[in-house]
């Protein structure tokens, strides 16, 4: 098991942006900052919306990529264990002491399988999503070698157009073929609706899994038929959650973003047609940045571009401030305009960035702050994990 980080004789602007115990005026930028009371809010709220529904909730762990949010949402949101997408951040959880994960997507390279087949022996139970019956003797040959056990979902495509196979008869026979296999287990079916979860309508997005939903309900008659009835119907994100668990057949969740929340999340619309990082969410992730320029008066410098960041969902806002605007960046340098020259060199700002999951992933630390002071520095456990 991974021991905790030890923080001992870290240098502040060198190894770690910050230290428990500091000003939060003094956090060296630009880093990640979560503001622990928003994060625990949310964490505690999707906590009880799944318990009040008699849903399980696995978080996803590619959104924060981060052991320490994780237990935090085992802890105070009865979250019963993690997704990721690659094997190599599936055993950074593992080792970190989590004891249920889900690889939500594919493993064909026989090293991947290998090591996957390895999991179990961390204490993890270990799932992985299937679409394609060749894989189930892959997987199977791995499994018996090491002495372990895989349980496999079998995963719908059920409108992202990527993974998953998209016919009932499919469903069944890979099913049959995990059944048959020695040390496999068939446990359910992965069916997350991806393409739908950023369209701003709550009625678009409802549509949308509408359609999921009977595809999903019809894959699970098929199954009950050949005897083979799901244990874990597993899928939902944050913009979808309620349709998943009110439709009678899904039993588990995979939401992410919830807990942090971002600019391109945030944007959409609940079904009173307010935005969700307005009453449903709260920002909780931030980067931290300084002005370092105003040598034009109506611009702004300030130290986080690029490389502090993912703009693939647009550039981040500037949170709790109307008078000034992030418009553009480079490498290094963050462009805001500021028309009326409000902003002072030195000055710090939170920004809520556009894609929270991609921006995590170029970070080392986080850094929790409460009440002005930094409470906790967590690293980002399974930064570069991407194999």
């Amino acid at each position: 098991m991974n021991a905790p980080v030890n923080l001992d004789n870290l240098e502040v602007g060198f190894d770690v942006p910050a230290l428990p115990g500091m000003d939060e005026a003094d956090i060296q930028t630009p880093c990640l900052v979560l503001d622990l009371d928003a994060l625990e809010r949310n964490i505690k709220k999707m906590g009880d919306y799944a318990k009040a529904h008699g849903m399980r909730h696995r978080v996803h762990g590619k959104m924060h990529k981060s052991v320490d949010v994780a237990k935090l949402q085992e802890k105070l949101g009865g979250a019963v264990g993690v997704c990721c997408q690659k094997v190599s951040e599936a055993e950074v959880f593992a080792r970190g002491g989590i004891k249920d994960v889900l690889v939500s997507n594919q493993v064909r390279d026989p090293a991947k399988i290998d090591r996957l087949a390895r999991l179990p022996k961390l204490g993890a139970r270990t799932i992985v999503c299937v679409d394609d019956i060749d894989n189930v003797a892959e997987l199977s040959a791995a499994a018996q070698k090491h002495g372990t056990e895989i349980e496999c979902f079998v995963e719908i495509d059920c409108g992202a157009g990527r993974c998953g196979v998209t016919t009932t008869e499919a469903v069944v026979e890979i099913a049959k073929a995990i059944d048959a296999a020695p040390n496999l287990k068939f446990t359910g079916i992965q069916a997350y609706q991806g393409a739908m979860q950023h369209l701003d309508s709550f009625e678009a997005r409802k549509e949308k899994l509408d359609v999921a939903i009977a595809q999903v309900k019809d894959a699970v008659a098929g199954l009950c038929e050949a005897g083979l009835e799901p244990e874990l119907v597993s899928g939902g994100g944050t913009g979808s959650y309620y349709f998943e668990s009110n439709s009678g057949v899904y039993n588990e969740l995979q939401c992410g973003s919830y807990a942090f929340m971002d600019a391109d999340y945030g944007r959409i619309l609940d079904k009173d047609g307010k935005r969700i990082d307005q009453g449903e969410w709260e920002n909780s992730f931030f980067i931290l940045t300084q002005v370092m320029s105003h040598a034009k008066a109506d611009k702004a410098i300030c130290d986080a571009g690029l490389k502090a960041q993912s703009v693939d969902s647009g550039l981040p806002f500037i949170f709790g401030r109307d008078d000034v605007e992030y418009i553009k960046c480079s490498d290094e340098h963050g462009v805001i305009s500021d028309p009326d020259g409000v902003l002072a060199v030195g000055e710090k700002l939170r920004l809520v960035p556009g894609h929270c999951d991609p921006t995590a992933n170029v970070h080392d630390w986080y850094v929790g702050v409460r009440n002005g002071k930094v409470e906790t520095v967590w690293p980002v456990s399974a930064r570069g994990k991407a194999y």
